[in-house]
């Protein structure tokens, strides 16, 4: 069974991809986590969106400065949602429903 690494006991935890020495971009990880869960799948339905119409462009009228600039938005709305999916999982595993 994986073990997960338990988060830091700081309330904001960094996206990883903040490429900046001050993490500007943060998870607050006290929010409910289902309202985390919402915002992960959001960032990720919007990578699969993203990626379904890069599988379907033509790359003859595609400019040759849109592929990168387009793995870079894949990249960011990946990484962004897989951490709060990793944030809401925590969360959740030590989640008890309300009374």
């Amino acid at each position: 069974m994986k073990l997960w690494n338990q988060f830091p006991n700081d309330r904001y935890r960094p996206l990883d991809s903040n490429l900046t020495d001050t993490k500007p971009l943060v998870i607050d990880t006290d929010t409910n986590p289902q309202d985390i869960l919402e915002c992960a799948v959001q960032r990720l339905r919007a990578s699969s969106d993203l990626l379904q119409t890069l599988y379907c462009l033509c790359f003859k009228h595609a400019d040759v400065e849109d592929i990168p600039h387009i793995t870079h938005a894949l990249y960011l709305l990946t990484k962004d949602g897989f951490d709060l999916l990793q944030v809401a999982q925590q969360r959740m595993l030590n989640w008890k429903a309300p009374v």
